[in-house]
């Protein structure tokens, strides 16, 4: 004891006041930039404060001779050892920082556990095809070190709840067929594939996201046979990471609670939320790129928040959002025993950034039972409606003005990145590149839409003095009584020209009012009207809406004409509204001319302090823009959030309807001088959303809420399915509705 007591002193004297030598060391280890303070402070946790205060200091006073790492790729030992002439060095770092790196010397051991050559992944569609969701829950592990499946399964047996297990084996040494016959025998309904050492856990868990069989849980864990060796308590860490989300019988009260819990995405075991920015290493450049991909950017100097060990359960938007991210096996390096800054690592910092793009948060498992969320007052909206683009079919027009055999599907699938990492083409995943003349599609979009909480589609009529454009999808929907498809008109009324604005090129069908088009227009809609779905939302009068009603000459006189021609044809009133256009028109037209308004973004949101390229502000964001490019950004979430201030609706007609949009980005259409929202994704989609029931709905006319669009591909302004982000933006919105009426239960 006494003696102990005295080695104590002694080694903290020689800290505290260190020789020439060792502040010489020092010098040199700062100058070189090699040593990583927050990986140090990282690996080695149960550092007395003092010395985490200096950690340089303490690796050269005692960490080095212990074998103590200073970087993620240096390894004293493994230096000494590869470089046979320095076998005998006592401070082999201070070489390596003074001479051996511009030696170019080996600094760690390169790893023996390499797949081999003919391992490739599971096939994405073979595994889909296997599945079929049959619990709340999933579990996902993989296993790169065989020998601790028995721990795992172990946990596995002890839980309270149903779920579904899915396993990828790493394809290492001579035992992944042992332990694959081992995971069977004890889960026979698992899923397990054989997956190469590449990408760590994370290629092989995104791999099953990216393959859709993740999707439709209510919470996903992700697991993994973490050891670190890197780490002096690497096997008390794994427990930790581990009990804190299998814990036995009061998983399922737990899961329950994650559930309510509003303000939680990503459930960590304690201490497993890490919080300061030293946990960036090297990682920040690459987390950028990734979050990039999801539209989602960060400060020069952000601050951290992310789930430690890469073990947690998370909510299904987490998944979507990951399948959103389209990461596959190239995007990952080789593993060459690398402890940081790899992509692997940088996802994992990622990960935090996911969760607050909504507004939701990182909670501890003593978090998750620890206060009370105060719920916040939603109105849920009476009618849900959304703009529906009859575009997609084969007509003459568009064969003669952009080419034979011309739809809308050219245009998106044509469309390039304007921006490094920037989501084009944008294509279509479930219902595919359908052909509008093929009715029963409309009627999967109709049941897509009811399931999501929409009550109307909103489509577009194309008529110019008695000619008609892309008919033929509402035409031959009155062939077909037997499909569901609730929908009323829009009179997009706009000239068509060749630049898609309606405002400027040239023209290529004039709209122009000849006299009498009131009364003809009228009787041309008679047959829509009279059809059983078309809408009438206050529950007497058939909706029409007129898009740009100040383009007519003498919109309030021609309003009045409309309403009298549907009189005398024995449809009797008519609700009319009009879309609340960014520009005014040659004829203003008073706000009670119309029944309602429709806001329809980004239309009358974007201001010149929501630009963040083009506009008065420049390039603030220092955006990598395609050579050339002469159109204009803006920021969607800055105007998703101005469309929730009242100090922006309180201007507003009291009998505007609320509008919100997905996205907003006409690439396809406009190429260098397209016009985009920067920042839309399903979480950025949701908090607008959140926010516009919170705020707007109990404002808006007759309680309604209007979506900016369904299916407007080439504007990127989508509801449907997409190969990004598969059903996410359907889901979300059918949660936060669902959400809303729930709480007035």
């Amino acid at each position: 004891m006494h003696n102990t007591l005295i080695t104590s002193v002694k080694r903290l004297f020689s800290f505290c006041f260190p020789r020439p030598f060792v502040l010489m060391y020092a010098f040199y280890a700062t100058r070189s930039g090699w040593f990583d303070r927050a990986f140090y402070r990282g690996i080695n946790p149960s550092l007395p404060w003092q010395y985490r205060a200096f950690p340089l200091l303490h690796y050269i006073a005692f960490g080095e001779a212990a074998g103590f790492q200073p970087n993620p790729e240096f390894s004293p030992g493994a230096y000494k050892r590869l470089n046979c002439d320095l076998s005998t060095l006592r401070h082999p770092f201070l070489h390596f920082v003074r001479h051996g790196f511009r030696e170019a010397r080996l600094t760690k051991d390169l790893p023996h556990s390499v797949s081999p050559a003919n391992v490739v992944p599971a096939g994405l569609s073979a595994i889909a095809a296997s599945i079929k969701v049959k619990s709340k829950h999933a579990i996902v592990i993989h296993l790169y070190y065989h020998d601790l499946w028995d721990e795992f399964s172990l946990r596995l047996h002890g839980l309270d709840i149903e779920f579904d297990l899915f396993v990828s084996i790493c394809v290492v040494g001579d035992t992944h067929e042992q332990v694959r016959q081992a995971v069977l025998l004890d889960f026979p309904a698992a899923t397990v594939i054989m997956m190469p050492n590449h990408g760590r856990d994370i290629f092989p868990f995104l791999h099953f996201v990216n393959s859709g069989v993740l999707s439709g849980y209510e919470a996903v864990c992700k697991l993994h046979t973490k050891k670190s060796p890197h780490r002096q308590d690497g096997e008390v860490w794994r427990d930790c990471l581990i009990s804190g989300l299998l814990i036995g019988r009061e998983t399922g009260a737990m899961l329950s609670r994650f559930a309510e819990r509003g303000d939680a995405m990503v459930w960590v075991a304690d201490g497993q939320h890490y919080d300061d920015k030293r946990w960036w290493s090297v990682n920040m450049a690459p987390a950028k790129n990734i979050l990039r991909r999801l539209e989602i950017t960060l400060c020069e100097d952000p601050d951290l928040s992310f789930p430690a060990g890469s073990m947690y359960w998370i909510k299904p938007e987490m998944i979507e959002m990951f399948r959103g991210l389209r990461l596959t096996q190239s995007d990952f390096e080789s593993e060459q025993g690398q402890v940081d800054g790899t992509l692997a690592h940088a996802f994992e910092r990622a990960v935090g950034f996911i969760a607050l793009e909504s507004g939701h948060q990182i909670l501890q498992t003593s978090q998750m039972m620890s206060g009370q969320v105060s719920p916040v007052s939603t109105t849920p909206p009476e009618f849900v409606t959304a703009f529906y683009l009859p575009q997609f079919h084969r007509t003459p027009e568009n064969d003669a003005w952009w080419g034979q055999g011309y739809t809308e599907w050219q245009a998106a699938a044509r469309a390039q990145p304007n921006l490094p990492l920037h989501n084009h083409p944008y294509l279509p995943d479930t219902l595919g590149f359908y052909d509008l003349r093929q009715t029963d599609v409309m009627g999967e979009q109709a049941a897509m839409a009811k399931s999501a909480g929409i009550d109307a589609f909103c489509v577009y009529f194309y008529w110019f003095d008695g000619a008609r454009v892309l008919e033929t999808p509402i035409d031959n929907l009155l062939e077909r009584p037997d499909i569901e498809f609730p929908f009323y008109l829009c009179w997009a009324n706009e000239s068509w020209r060749r630049n898609w604005d309606g405002l400027s090129g040239e023209v290529l069908m004039p709209q122009t009012y000849g006299d009498g088009f009131e009364e003809a227009l009228a009787a041309d809609l008679v047959p829509y009207f009279k059809d059983k779905r078309y809408q009438h939302p206050d529950g007497t009068r058939p909706r029409f809406v007129i898009y740009r009603p100040e383009d007519m000459p003498e919109p309030e006189t021609s309003i009045q004409k409309l309403r009298t021609a549907w009189r005398n044809l024995g449809i009797g009133e008519v609700e009319i509204g009009a879309v609340r256009f960014h520009l005014k028109g040659a004829a203003p037209l008073p706000e009670d001319a119309v029944d309602f308004w429709i806001e329809m973004p980004p239309h009358g949101l974007v201001g010149n302090e929501d630009f963040i390229y083009g506009g008065p502000s420049g390039n603030p964001l220092n955006l990598d823009l395609r050579a050339g490019f002469r159109g204009l950004v803006y920021d969607y979430r800055a105007v998703a959030r101005k469309s929730c201030e009242e100090s922006y609706f309180k201007d507003l007609s009291p009998n505007t309807i609320a509008g919100i949009m997905p996205s907003w980005d006409n690439t396809a259409r406009r190429g260098l001088d397209a016009h985009f929202a920067f920042g839309s994704n399903p979480l950025s989609f949701r908090r607008w959303m959140k926010g516009c029931l919170e705020q707007r709905i109990k404002h808006s006319y007759r309680k309604e809420l209007f979506v900016n669009a369904w299916n407007e591909w080439a504007e990127k302004a989508v509801l449907e399915p997409s190969l990004q982000y598969n059903s996410a933006y359907l889901d979300v919105f059918s949660n936060v509705i669902e959400t809303a009426k729930q709480g007035q239960d």
